[in-house]
């Protein structure tokens, strides 16, 4: 039953991503040349990510759900209460599927479409115009760099894992923008259409700073449909049309068996005191609303604490703080 999965959640890397078949005929898109990238890149946020990506404790159906997203090529919308694992999730499968740096886009209400596809720094190009002789050949490509979602519809030849954190924070629109980016797996750089007589090619600098995405006539054309994570902390609907197209996969609260399992993952065995606050967060989870790392932060604070006969609940209490606003 498990010989489809090319996720495993084991967290150990692998190829696994070779035996991914063909994508269905409708989610077929370019046969453009490769571009290459570095898919043992460091993460490229901090040294807590690999951490975080390696201790990920992925339940039967998660698993199934992200590989159901990645052979249907379809964005996978994950909810739950915060500090389930949402983001961590693209972690992990960046991770286990040797997939490089995750491309994060942290959504806010200011956040368009735009944002995420690329920037061009007008100004500086203007300014070397002005110092550079009209004969002499310009690197137009230095002055573009592809976002998150730029660089993850790029024509690689392996998809690229993209984090679009918090969409539910997003202006109403941003939704349905991404719907048409996602379905034809195509943008447009406007600025580098207009030359595309005198340019043909340019080479841009991608999100996460690797090597430089060519791009033919100002067009990006997906070649290998990213594995795209949207997390949602249930703060808003998403239209009808926007729910059809993505695989969905809601996190449960952790149980108490999975939150030894974290525990243990981030912490190690030298946690003796873990099973008493691992009590006390339980009971006071059933109160009010707490998230996982409040519990890690809790176990790891207790760790330290001087004295074995230091309160462990007094040390709970410094951090199991409710989350619920009626709560505080």
């Amino acid at each position: 039953m498990d010989d489809w999965l090319i996720y495993r959640g084991s967290g150990e890397p692998h190829d696994g991503i070779q035996d991914l078949p063909a994508p269905p005929p409708w989610r077929a898109f370019y046969s453009d040349r490769p571009t290459a990238f570095d898919r043992d890149h460091a993460y490229g946020l901090s040294d807590r990510w690999p951490l975080r990506a390696v201790a990920y404790q992925a339940d039967p159906k998660t698993v199934e759900m992200v590989n159901t997203a990645l052979y249907l090529r379809r964005p996978l919308l994950v909810t739950g209460d915060p500090g389930v694992g949402k983001s961590s999730l693209a972690y992990a499968v960046a991770h286990e599927l040797r997939l490089g740096p995750v491309l994060r886009w942290p959504i806010t209400s200011r956040s368009t479409l735009k944002d995420g596809l690329y920037r061009y720094d007008a100004i500086g190009r203007l300014e070397e115009a002005d110092r550079t002789p009209a004969a002499t050949p310009v690197d137009v490509g230095r002055y573009f760099r592809l976002g998150p979602l730029g660089t993850a519809m790029a024509p690689y030849a392996l998809p690229r894992v993209l984090l679009v954190d918090e969409i539910d924070k997003s202006d109403i629109d941003l939704p349905n923008d991404l719907l048409d980016v996602f379905e034809e797996g195509f943008f447009e750089i406007p600025e580098l259409s207009r030359v595309a007589d005198t340019l043909t090619d340019a080479q841009v600098r991608p999100a996460d700073d690797g090597r430089r995405v060519a791009i033919t006539a100002g067009q990006v054309r997906c070649r290998a449909f990213p594995f795209v994570v949207l997390t949602s902390n249930g703060e808003r609907d998403f239209p009808p049309a926007f729910l059809r197209r993505c695989v969905r996969l809601h996190l449960p609260t952790p149980s108490p068996e999975r939150l030894r399992a974290i525990v243990h993952a981030h912490l190690g065995e030298a946690a003796p005191h873990a099973e008493q606050l691992i009590s006390l967060f339980l009971d006071r989870r059933s109160k009010g609303e707490l998230a996982t790392d409040q519990l890690l932060q809790a176990v790891y604070l207790a760790r330290h604490a001087q004295g074995d006969t230091t309160d462990r609940g007094h040390v709970a209490d410094l951090v199991l703080q409710f989350l619920n606003q009626d709560r505080l």
